[in-house]
């Protein structure tokens, strides 16, 4: 995965409309974390980062209650049912 170090966050921010449709497709399946969504996106996690937050932000996303033994939160889809 490439790094975002010299990338602007203001760009970063930009794309998140155009992300949904990859990270819900990532979800599709169940949820995931952070990286889990980044490689399944093949992107950076810090711009995943933004994005999910974005959703998050706006319900398009749900965080579940428990982290993952690695203490990474799981996001699913909103309207998958999935609840925290």
């Amino acid at each position: 995965m490439t790094s975002t170090i010299n990338r602007d966050v203001r760009e970063v921010i930009r794309e998140e409309p155009l992300m949904h449709r990859p990270i819900l497709e990532a979800l599709a399946n169940g949820p995931l974390t952070v990286p889990e969504i980044a490689e399944a996106i093949a992107r950076p996690s810090d711009e995943v980062m933004f994005w999910v937050m974005g959703m998050r932000r706006y319900a398009k996303l749900v965080e579940l209650r428990e982290p993952t033994d690695d203490g990474y939160f799981l996001y699913a889809d909103a309207t998958s049912g999935a609840r925290s």
